[in-house]
């Protein structure tokens, strides 16, 4: 089409987002007006739209290769998807062009002149308007926009927007009275606690700024007329969440939406379910550390996990009942693979993405708090501490997070199964580890994974964030019941790795001989 003569291209586009993909989007148009030349209009949604992801905006205006004009990418200005006439709140970008750019750059190309004369030639078709004006006519002198580089946010700062963005619409459509978050003092449950922070400040900003947020897919739905809705729905939203009455209420302090901190001791439960056993069984199960088999000490700690689930079900329920409000809480999520919820703002964010998230926050939102969380070793917390022995996650997955996170990436990106990932993790740790090192913790891993596939099918909706999310829509569609014992693929890795450390015996002797 460049090659016919078009100068102006359009993309009306719905791309979600993901950690860093708005590189390769304006990547991708700067290589294509960079080498055709042409003004390219790129418009690509913002906001959700009931799924799992966010639309995340960034709508470009590029010429010849370079942006002059690009808009935001994370924003609470969604623009509602009907043809009622009422007002509408949209960002919109603008840029001022010369065509006769487009014409002396494509001029500059000799080449392209012997192309354009054998290109096929596109059907014309003559309107009477006019996207230009003639100075020389109208007298209008206007400058041109400038060429800017692109505006990228660093990967920490889109952990702290795209959730946040996503958390408000669900909050607002589903009409529910704010989010319960079950702390367990971990870094999970707080870097979930700190997107929700995020979420108020940006609430708080865009009240502050005019509240020009669409609150409902139609304007009925909160049995206004089309009139009434103007710039004030972030307000009413935000004085619904905080059970406000004021007219006069706006959002200030995003502390107003999380006031309320409930501190309790679970014991008297869990009791209740061991005397229930007991009762039936005539025994009692115990800990590892007090002399329980493994099979009692994992039961004894998904007794508390489940416990706290229905705990959290509970009070997400009759919290606001029990302060004189109606309505209900929605359950958050704090896992990356997290069963238990309504909602899962950090399902798609590895363990690794999350310390640096939080990390950044510490000093970008001025919390010194969140040094304790990080300096914190990775802990369930289900099992009791004695003076020898503190419970550690990467001690009983018999594996750190950093590998965990290397693991799923191989799976999932790279499509590896147990033998290609045992293939790959040779050139990557093959230096600091013996072939039969790699081999056992390829296996365990997969044995583990395969184990517990099928438990990611029921997983509560999270936020998609990155390709190798655990989520089980249409992220992953790869078995959820597997054999176990891997048996080919396995035998393949020992066989493979006994062979390379005869090799490298082998080397290793002939190294040494005079």
């Amino acid at each position: 089409m460049a090659l016919d003569g078009v100068e102006i291209f359009t993309n009306s586009s719905g791309s979600h987002h993901e950690f860093r993909k708005l590189h390769t989007r304006v990547d991708l148009i700067k290589d294509a007006t960079g080498k055709s030349g042409g003004v390219y209009l790129y418009a690509n949604q913002q906001g959700c739209d009931g799924e799992r992801v966010y639309y995340d905006g960034c709508s470009l205006i590029l010429m010849n290769g370079q942006i002059v004009g690009q808009g935001t990418q994370f924003s609470l200005k969604d623009v509602p998807n009907n043809l009622l006439n009422y007002p509408v709140f949209k960002e919109v970008i603008t840029a001022t062009v010369d065509i006769e750019d487009v014409r002396a750059f494509r001029g500059s190309q000799p080449s392209r002149a012997s192309q354009a004369a054998v290109a096929p030639v596109y059907p014309r078709v003559s309107a009477d308007i006019s996207l230009s004006y003639d100075i020389f006519k109208t007298g209008v002198m206007e400058k041109l926009s400038p060429v800017n580089p692109p505006r990228y946010h660093t990967p920490e700062e889109e952990i702290r927007l795209g959730p946040a963005c996503w958390l408000w619409d669900y909050l607002r459509r589903s009409k529910s009275g704010g989010f319960f978050l079950p702390l367990s003092g971990g870094l999970d449950s707080c870097a979930t606690a700190v997107i929700v922070h995020s979420m108020c400040l940006m609430v708080c900003e865009a009240a502050q700024n005019g509240g020009t947020v669409y609150a409902a897919s139609s304007p009925y739905e909160w049995g206004l007329n089309i009139s009434m809705i103007a710039d004030t729905q972030v307000i009413a939203d935000a004085r619904r969440v905080v059970g406000q009455t004021d007219t006069d209420y706006i959002p200030k302090d995003p502390r107003e939406f999380a006031n309320y901190h409930i501190d309790l001791n679970m014991d008297g439960v869990v009791t209740a379910f061991l005397t229930v056993f007991k009762t039936v069984t005539d025994k009692t199960p115990r800990f590892r550390v007090r002399g329980g088999t493994e099979t009692e000490n994992l039961a004894l700690q998904n007794v508390q996990a489940r416990s706290r689930m229905v705990l959290a079900y509970m009070f997400a329920q009759l919290l606001l009942w029990y302060r004189g409000r109606s309505g209900a809480l929605l359950v958050l999520g704090s896992a990356n693979v997290d069963e238990t919820a309504d909602i899962n703002p950090i399902g798609g964010i590895s363990k690794v993405d999350l310390r640096k998230f939080l990390h950044y926050c510490k000093t970008a939102l001025n919390m010194d708090m969140l040094e304790e969380f990080l300096d914190a070793p990775p802990t369930a917390e289900l099992e009791p501490i004695t003076k020898d022995y503190v419970q550690g996650d990467e001690v009983d997955m018999k594996m750190t997070y950093d590998e965990l996170s290397v693991y799923g990436t191989l799976r999932k990106v790279s499509k590896c199964g147990p033998f290609g990932m045992f293939s790959k993790l040779l050139h990557e740790w093959g230096e600091h580890l013996s072939p039969t090192e790699i081999a056992e913790r390829v296996k365990r891993f997969f044995f583990y994974y395969s184990i517990n596939r099928h438990k990611t099918t029921i997983l509560p909706p999270s936020y998609h964030m990155s390709p190798y999310s655990p989520d089980d829509n249409r992220y992953d569609l790869r078995p959820f019941l597997y054999n176990a014992a891997w048996t080919w693929q396995f035998r393949r890795i020992d066989e493979s790795a006994t062979a390379l450390t005869e090799i490298q015996k082998k080397k290793g002797a002939d190294a040494v001989k005079p």
